[in-house]
């Protein structure tokens, strides 16, 4: 009984952009920073490269009572709950800290998918303090997806000898009362 932390690490994935917009689009929705700079600089071509991907999730679930904290356990990349969604007071909304090889991830975007009870969903975007943390309001009985991306160099820069990026996906779930 207690809050339970479901962790789950996907196996690495990659993909190819069948269109630069699709690249440029991505970069810019998930606030990338510099990535196009760094791709011209390490003169990658435009079209057929290929991404690896992985996602670092968390689920937070409640069983019986949910009282309990959630804790940072080692993901590359990872978001924490300073909140429980479950017993917490949530009038202030749910903290979340966003970790990349265990520090603060400061600056970074923080993405959320609400899905409340008639399956409406509302997408938003917050961003990290210094200390890698964001306030994220909620409401009851709603559905919550939270991701932050970071992209990052694989030390590859021959497009035919596999992935040139590798973008690391921060997730958290979890559901209101």
């Amino acid at each position: 009984e207690g809050l339970a932390v479901v962790i789950h690490e996907t196996k690495g994935h990659t993909l190819r952009y069948s269109s630069r917009d699709l690249f440029e689009n991505f970069v810019e929705h998930k606030d990338l920073g510099d990535v196009l700079e760094r791709h011209a600089a390490r003169d990658l071509p435009e079209l057929e490269f290929r991404e690896a991907y992985t996602r670092y999730a968390k689920s937070l679930v409640a069983v019986g009572d949910g009282a309990g904290t959630d804790t940072a356990v080692g993901l590359h990349t990872e978001i924490v709950a300073l909140t429980n969604p479950h017993t917490d007071d949530l009038s202030d909304g749910v903290g979340v800290r966003v970790l990349l090889d265990g520090k603060p991830r400061a600056d970074a975007q923080v993405e959320v998918f609400a899905r409340d009870g008639d399956g409406n969903v509302t997408q938003s975007f917050y961003r990290t303090d210094a200390a890698g943390e964001a306030l994220i309001p909620v409401g009851p009985a709603t559905e919550y997806m939270v991701d932050a991306v970071v992209m990052e160099d694989t030390g590859n820069d021959d497009p035919a000898a596999g992935p040139v990026w590798h973008s690391a996906w921060a997730n958290l779930t979890f559901r209101t009362p």
